[in-house]
């Protein structure tokens, strides 16, 4: 069958996934009886796995919104009270007209796309956006260039050609991307936009809310542009230690999605205990500034060590790198760390590019000051050689 053909040739390659189980403890991880520090979480504020914060919703929280299932989609009967207060809570603190929240982040980016280009529109994007843009591009009618990861003169030599052929242009680009770690000028890019009238500027914040900018509202409030970016988008998933995720936008914006954007109409609404959890925690994120402080601070030190190692590190974040190359190799490096006490996972192709597999090593707040220390030793030590060569 093509199907085990297919399973056998990325077996070969190095690339066969499995999913892994593992017993969860805070910042460790129990597999196959070893105890390992999780540095391949994206929990990166430490707050999923903060009893006492959860106590202290359960105590407080509202008999209306116990519910386990919000049971239909919003257009219907899924709509609770509380969806539109986090809302209203997410449109103020951004500083923006509305918001508009999803079941997941890949319902908000393959959805937002579809709904608002169509054949006369063309969208640049950023060669390393998440596989998730790539669905939602693929999904649209729009005309798509993708433009070299960063390159902005490229960028720029694209909008001035291609701006008067079509109606809008939509510019599409991760924050902080999430295999990489490094930071996209969206101070510039905003700038960009504001010199063609037909132009947008789409950002996913997934893996910046939380941890970066002043009050914890990402790269664009720590750039001084959350005004200026027409779909402003990030999650609840990671940071925030919940499910689902958010576009702030304007209101005529947000009319427009409820009415054409598939990925919301046509799907369960998040269930009220969720989302009443998501507000509860983004309520307190102006108050996670040591958080923000020691993530970066450890973050610095990683981002040290790989490259005193000698690994390639083009990281600005929390998402740190170890760029292996070959795949076969990247999950040798990979058992050599969980074999250290290290719990991280080899990132490959299709998720990567070939030859740029890597370990992605995913900071959080909690963990302990020693066990960074560890893992920095543990980066920079020579590699243990594998059975029968180097």
């Amino acid at each position: 069958m093509q199907e085990e053909q297919i399973l056998h040739a990325l077996a070969r390659e190095g690339n066969l996934r499995t999913l892994p189980e593992a017993e969860h403890d805070g910042v460790w991880i129990g597999q196959d009886g070893r105890r390992m520090l999780n540095v391949a979480s994206n929990d990166y504020l430490g707050l999923a796995s903060d009893r006492g914060l959860q106590e202290e919703f359960l105590r407080g929280v509202p008999e209306r919104d116990r519910l386990l299932s919000a049971s239909s989609s919003r257009l219907l009967t899924g709509n609770f009270a509380v969806h539109r207060e986090l809302e209203v809570l997410l449109a103020g603190r951004f500083g923006r007209e509305s918001a508009l929240t999803f079941s997941s982040g890949y319902h908000l980016n393959t959805g937002i796309l579809p709904a608002v280009a169509d054949g006369h529109t063309l969208i640049l994007a950023d060669k390393l956006v998440h596989a998730s843009l790539i669905d939602g591009i693929r999904l649209s009618a729009a005309r798509c260039i993708r433009y070299r990861h960063q390159d902005y003169r490229q960028l720029q030599s694209l909008v001035e050609k291609h701006h008067a052929a079509f109606s809008r242009l939509i510019i599409v680009t991760e924050s902080v991307f999430s295999m990489d770690g490094d930071v996209a000028p969206l101070a510039a890019l905003a700038e960009l936009k504001k010199a063609y009238p037909n132009v947008m500027l789409y950002v996913d914040e997934a893996h910046a809310v939380g941890v970066r900018g002043r009050h914890g509202l990402g790269i664009a409030e720590e750039q001084g542009c959350l005004a200026d970016i027409d779909f402003l988008c990030g999650t609840f998933g990671k940071a925030l230690a919940s499910v689902g995720a958010y576009v702030v936008c304007s209101r005529l914006m947000h009319d427009y999605l409820v009415n054409r954007m598939r990925t919301l109409i046509f799907t369960t609404a998040l269930p009220p205990l969720n989302v009443a959890w998501t507000k509860f925690v983004f309520s307190r994120l102006d108050g996670w500034k040591d958080r923000r402080i020691r993530l970066a601070s450890m973050a610095e030190k990683v981002r040290g060590a790989v490259r005193r190692a000698g690994y390639p590190c083009p990281s600005e974040s929390h998402i740190v790198p170890l760029v292996v190359g070959e795949s076969e190799k990247t999950v040798l490096k990979a058992a050599e760390m969980r074999q250290n006490g290290f719990y991280v996972l080899p990132v490959r192709p299709p998720t990567v590019p070939e030859g740029t597999s890597r370990l992605r090593l995913s900071l959080t707040a909690a963990l302990p000051e020693a066990e960074v220390e560890r893992l920095v030793e543990a980066i920079e030590a020579p590699s243990i050689p594998s059975e029968g060569g180097t």
